[in-house]
């Protein structure tokens, strides 16, 4: 089995990603600074704790180990924040993945799993994004990681590093057995912020005080909240496993990109529906203005990691990514034997 740096591995994707990856028998290394990420969420293998930025410490990462291949989930990744920060996320997410290839050339590793994203399409007219469909993001975090598309192709040509960049749509979800679950200070994710105000409600707060706001309610979409496509935590590091194998299977592979998602959209007002079903609460919200940046839709057309990499997603129904969601992050709501 291959050895695998995990980079951001004690984030909400990557955590995930380590246990997965030791699972399968893989030996794992996490990098990450901790700033967000969660030590106790790194359930196997060795952490190096350190920073894209500074490259000192990616050497440290890098020596006395073998890497067979790097994963790379270390980005900042709030389309809101970034609006008003650029200069954040250019940083981080840029500069800091220049460091990280960098690194791994000097190190002789030249495989790389990228966590890339939709947001690299921006506004999409009609039908299922495909990755042939134009990439014109609407906001800084889109371009920082279209940025660093674009930089793998470059190394590819004149380093021969091999990458793949997976682009998601929507990670949701945690463990199906409630081991790990998301966890963001501040939360800008929408099936979170839903489940927190069931949590509320259901602890005795009045449905009417609502913390809940949906931004946007004039989208050009069937009830007029935004349109996403939700993809299970898990079954995006079972799509990452797979791309690790297909790096390992191919020399020079060159740099290939691939949407992770379900083929389907939700809208805003939907999820909030899909809480009230599964956990009963009567939980409302308030209408609020849209975030500047943000695309009426975005749904994945799915085909081709299907057929490349050979990824079937398993927890595609809407009610289970939100059940494994509200039993990871509220134990207590956990039904005896679920």
């Amino acid at each position: 089995m291959s050895r695998v740096l995990v980079v951001g591995g004690a984030g909400y994707i990557g955590s995930h990603m380590v246990r997965m990856l030791a699972e399968a028998g893989h030996g794992v290394t996490t990098f990450d600074n901790l700033t967000l990420g969660h030590r106790d969420a790194v359930l196997a293998g060795d952490i190096v704790e350190g920073d894209l930025l500074d490259p000192s410490s990616l050497a440290r990462a890098f020596a006395g180990r073998a890497f067979d291949a790097v994963m790379h989930f270390a980005a900042f990744a709030y389309v809101r924040e970034s609006v008003v920060a650029p200069r954040k996320y250019y940083e981080n997410n840029v500069v800091g993945t220049v460091n990280l290839v960098n690194a791994m050339l000097d190190a002789g590793v030249k495989r790389l799993v990228f966590s890339s994203t939709c947001a690299t399409y921006g506004e999409v007219e009609s039908g299922p994004i495909t990755e042939a469909t134009t990439q014109e993001p609407v906001n800084p975090y889109g371009r920082t990681k279209l940025v660093i598309e674009g930089l793998l192709r470059d190394y590819a040509d004149a380093y021969g590093l091999s990458s793949v960049s997976l682009r998601y749509f929507n990670a949701a979800g945690a463990s199906m057995d409630g081991t790990l679950a998301e966890r963001h200070d501040p939360e800008p994710h929408l099936i979170p912020l839903v489940l927190r105000e069931t949590e509320r409600v259901l602890d005795g707060g009045d449905p009417a005080a609502t913390n809940l706001e949906v931004y946007g309610t004039d989208f050009p979409t069937p009830d007029g909240s935004c349109v996403r496509d939700y993809v299970h935590v898990e079954d995006l590091c079972a799509a990452h496993l797979l791309a690790v194998d297909r790096l390992i299977a191919r020399a020079e592979l060159g740099a290939e990109a691939y949407n992770l998602g379900s083929d389907r959209g939700f809208s805003v007002l939907e999820i909030i529906d899909a809480a009230r079903r599964v956990t009963g609460a009567p939980i409302e919200h308030r209408a609020v203005g849209r975030k500047k940046g943000d695309p009426a839709t975005l749904v994945a057309s799915t085909k081709r990691a299907r057929e490349v990499l050979g990824w079937e997603p398993r927890h595609t129904d809407l009610d289970s990514i939100l059940r494994s969601a509200w039993y990871a992050s509220y134990p207590k709501r956990r039904p005896a034997g679920a």
